[in-house]
C-alpha cells in the first residue's frame, strides 16, 4: 500500500491553473488509501495469496493461447473451434498468434520437451518475425519466400488448379468473384480455412465503408462549464489494429494531453451501420466466448503495432472463499444468485448496495470518501455472510453510507480484480507515448470485450451506476475525476510487490482508465462490427468441418491458395449467392418472422431494402392491437436472428433486415422479449 511520503511527482503532467483541483484530488486518493488500511485491520479476514512459482515466457504464452481458445496447438488435438478461429484472422492478428507460438516452440524445445509442431505448420511462413513492431502487417503471412517444403508444412505460394479446388463459394455460400480465399492444408497440420480476405470486411452492409444510415450514438456526457470538446466519428467496422498498421508512424502517436478537464475529453460518434449496433449482451453465450477470445488476439495485435508488450505476467491469485458475500468470486455468487433468479447477470448483493445508495445517497455529499461507522459497518459484513443467501438480512437497518462503504469493500476483497491489472504495465506505456484519446479507447473497448461475462456485465451495471452518482454533482461534490480516484485502488489492484511509484502510476492509470469507462459509457458495450463478423465466419467454418465435405477431404492432399490482400475500402460485405439459399416453400426476399408470445404467431414479411426490424414489431405490433395485453407485450419484444451463422442476435431496431438476411439466409428469425440485467 502506498505511503504518504511515496506520493510525490505524479505520472500525467498537468497545468498549473489546476493545482487546486489536483490537491483535491490527492486528498481523495490519501484518504481512501487510509480507508482501506483501516478497514484491512479492523479485524477481517486476510486472504493469502497461493504461492506463485517463476515461470518462463513459453509457459506465459502456452496460457495465452489457452485463453484466446487456440489450446488446440498446444495439444495437438483436432478441435474443429480452433481451426474455425485460425481461419477468420486478419494479418495483424494472424501476426500476434504466430508470434507467442513462436516463443512457445523455442521454449519448449529449449526445455526438450514433447515435441511441438513447427509454425510454418500452422501458418506456413517464415519464422523470422517483422523487423519493426509497428510494421507488424508486413510480416509475410503470404508465405512469398522461397522454402523447401516440408512435410505437413502449408505452402501459401502455390495455387489450386484443378477441379477439386474450393473456393470461398463452397464455405460462404458468396458469388464466384467475391474476395476472399479458402485454405485447407495438409493432413497432420492445423486447418487454416481462409473465408475472409486479408482485412475484416466492413460491416455496413454495403461495400462503401463510409456509408452509414443516419442514427448515430454519441457521448454527450460532461458536456459542461462551456467547454466544447473535440468531436470524431468512431468506427467499429474495420480490426483497430489494422487501421493502426494503416496510418503513417508521425500520426500513430499523435499527442493527446491529459487534463482535468474530463468533461473535454474527444466526444465520439458512432454511426450506425446497416447492420445497426450491437450490445454484448445481444449476442449468445457461445458467441460472446468466442467474440473473448478474438478480442484478446486483437488486442495484443493492437499494442504490437505500437511496439508495445501485452505482458501476462503472473499475478498472485487468491482461491476466494466458497460461501458467504464477501472475498467469493463472482461466478460463485452468480451461481448462488441464479437458483433464486435464473437471468441474473449482476450479483444480488451488489443490486442491493446499489438501490440502498440510490433511495437517499445519491445527493449526500462525499457519498464514497466517507468511511461509516466502523462497528456498524463490521457488524452488516458478518450478517450479509451469513444471511444474506438465506434472504434474512434486515435491508432497512443500513443506511447509504454502509452500503457505499461495502460496495467498494466487495470489490476490493475479489480473489481477482474487476479489471485485468496484469495489463496495466501496457497501458501505462501507451499512455507516456501520448497518442491520441481515440487509440486509448480502442484499447479499453478491446479489453472490456476480453473480460469474463460476470466482470463485463458487473462493469457496465457499476460504471450506469456511477454516472447515476456524478449526474449529482453539485449536490455530492463527486465528480467524475473523485469518483476515479477514489475507486482505482478498488477496481484495480494488485498483491504483487512494487516500488511507491510503479504503485502511483498504476493508480493514475487506473483513475484514467475509469474515467475512459465513465466518459464513453454509451459506446463502450458496443460489440464491434468487424468481431460480429469474424464470428460468423467461425461457425460458418465449424460448420464445414463437422461436415466432413468430400471436396475437403481431397483438398487435405493439395497446396494452399495464396491470401489476398485488399485494401479496407475494398473489402465487401459477406453475400450469399441465390443458388445458395435455403431452399424453402419461402420466395426470395421473404421472411417468415414467428412470435410465439403472442396472438399473431406468425407472418410472412416481403423485405425490401428500407425495411428495418423496427417495422416488422411495429406490424406485428398492429396485428395484435386489439387487447391492451398484446400491445404491453410487443412494446418490451426484439426482433432475433438465430441460427445460421449465428448463434442468436438480438437486433437493433434500426437494423436493415434485408442486409441481415443476405449475411445470413440460414437464420430463424422470432420476435421475444429481450434479456435484462
Amino acid at each position: 500500500m502506498l505511503s504518504n511520503e511515496s506520493l510525490h511527482s505524479p505520472a500525467f503532467t498537468r497545468s498549473n491553473s489546476q493545482a487546486s483541483i489536483d490537491s483535491t484530488s490527492m486528498e481523495d486518493f490519501l484518504r481512501e488509501i487510509e480507508n482501506i488500511k483501516e478497514n484491512s485491520m479492523g479485524g477481517q479476514e486476510e486472504q493469502i495469496p497461493a504461492e506463485v512459482k517463476p515461470v518462463d515466457e513459453g509457459e506465459l504464452e502456452a496460457e495465452w493461447l489457452q485463453d484466446v481458445g487456440l489450446s488446440t496447438l498446444i495439444s495437438g488435438d483436432e478441435e474443429e473451434d480452433g481451426k474455425a478461429l485460425l481461419s477468420t484472422l486478419t494479418r495483424t492478428q494472424a501476426a500476434a498468434v504466430k508470434k507467442r507460438y513462436n516463443t512457445y516452440t523455442q521454449t519448449m524445445r529449449k526445455k526438450n520437451k514433447q515435441s511441438v509442431r513447427d509454425v510454418r505448420d500452422i501458418f506456413g511462413v517464415s519464422e523470422s518475425p517483422p523487423s519493426d513492431p509497428c510494421d507488424s502487417h508486413t510480416a509475410q503471412l503470404d508465405g512469398t519466400q522461397e522454402e523447401e517444403e516440408l512435410p505437413g508444412v502449408i505452402k501459401t505460394s502455390g495455387s489450386l488448379t484443378d477441379d477439386a479446388s474450393l473456393n470461398s463459394t463452397t464455405l460462404s455460400g458468396g458469388s464466384q468473384d467475391e474476395e476472399g480465399s479458402f485454405v485447407v492444408p495438409r493432413s497432420g497440420s492445423v486447418s487454416i480455412l481462409e473465408t475472409i480476405p486479408a482485412l475484416p470486411v466492413h460491416s455496413n452492409g454495403s461495400s462503401n465503408p463510409g456509408q452509414s444510415v443516419q442514427n448515430a450514438v454519441s457521448d454527450d456526457n460532461y458536456l459542461e462549464k462551456n467547454i466544447v470538446p473535440e468531436t470524431e466519428e468512431l468506427s467499429f467496422e474495420v480490426s483497430y489494429s489494422e487501421m493502426v498498421t494503416e496510418v503513417p508512424k508521425r500520426n500513430k502517436f499523435k499527442k493527446s494531453d491529459f487534463k482535468k478537464e474530463d468533461y473535454a475529453l474527444t466526444k465520439f460518434i458512432v454511426q450506425k451501420t446497416r447492420f445497426g449496433l450491437t450490445e454484448a449482451g445481444d449476442l449468445s453465450a457461445e458467441d460472446m466466448k468466442k467474440i473473448r477470445h478474438l478480442s484478446l488476439i486483437e488486442l495484443t495485435a493492437f499494442f504490437d503495432a505500437f511496439g508495445i508488450q501485452l505482458k501476462r505476467n503472473k499475478t498472485e491469485k487468491v482461491k476466494g472463499r466458497d460461501n458467504g458475500i464477501f472475498g467469493v468470486p463472482l461466478t460463485v455468487l452468480l451461481d448462488n444468485d441464479r437458483k433464486k433468479d435464473p437471468g441474473v447477470k449482476v450479483p444480488l448483493v451488489l443490486q442491493k448496495f446499489f438501490e440502498k445508495v440510490e433511495e437517499s445517497g445519491l445527493e449526500s455529499e462525499g457519498i464514497f470518501r466517507l468511511s461509516g461507522c466502523t462497528a456498524k459497518v463490521k457488524q452488516y459484513r458478518e450478517e450479509l455472510d451469513a444471511k444474506f443467501n438465506a434472504d434474512k438480512f434486515k435491508w432497512d437497518r443500513m443506511c447509504h453510507r454502509e452500503a457505499a462503504v461495502m460496495l467498494k469493500a466487495f470489490f476490493r476483497e475479489l480473489p481477482t480484480s474487476l479489471f485485468p491489472v496484469e495489463y496495466i504495465p501496457a497501458f501505462i506505456t501507451l499512455m507516456e507515448r501520448g497518442p491520441h484519446i481515440k487509440v486509448q479507447f480502442q484499447a479499453l473497448h478491446l479489453m472490456v470485450m476480453a473480460l469474463p461475462d460476470a466482470n463485463r456485465d458487473t462493469a457496465q451495471v457499476l460504471m450506469t451506476f456511477f454516472n447515476k452518482v456524478i449526474a449529482n454533482e453539485s449536490k455530492n461534490r463527486m465528480s467524475i475525476w473523485n469518483i476515479s480516484t477514489i475507486m482505482a485502488p478498488n477496481l484495480f489492484f494488485s498483491r504483487s510487490k512494487h516500488s511507491d511509484y510503479e504503485e502511483l502510476q498504476l493508480a493514475n492509470t487506473a483513475a484514467h482508465i475509469i474515467r475512459l469507462m465513465l466518459k464513453y459509457q454509451k459506446i463502450l458495450w458496443k460489440v464491434p462490427s468487424f468481431l460480429i463478423m469474424q464470428v460468423r465466419r467461425m461457425n460458418e467454418a465449424t460448420m464445414l468441418l463437422k461436415k466432413q465435405l468430400p471436396s475437403v477431404k481431397k483438398l487435405l492432399r493439395r497446396k494452399t491458395i495464396e491470401r489476398e490482400v485488399i485494401s479496407p475500402k475494398t473489402s465487401k460485405v459477406l453475400q450469399k449467392s441465390p443458388s445458395s439459399r435455403r431452399m424453402s416453400d419461402v420466395p426470395e426476399g421473404v421472411i417468415r418472422v414467428h412470435a410465439p408470445l403472442l396472438s399473431k404467431v406468425s407472418m410472412a414479411i416481403q423485405l425490401t431494402s428500407h425495411t428495418k426490424a423496427k417495422d416488422i414489431l411495429a406490424k406485428f405490433q398492429y396485428e395484435n392491437s386489439y387487447g391492451s395485453s398484446e400491445c404491453i407485450k410487443i412494446q418490451n419484444q426484439r426482433l432475433y436472428e438465430i441460427g445460421g451463422n449465428i448463434g442468436q442476435h438480438c437486433l437493433d431496431p434500426d437494423a436493415y433486415i434485408l442486409d441481415v438476411y443476405h449475411v445470413n439466409p440460414q437464420a430463424e428469425w422470432v420476435i421475444k422479449p429481450q434479456s435484462s440485467f
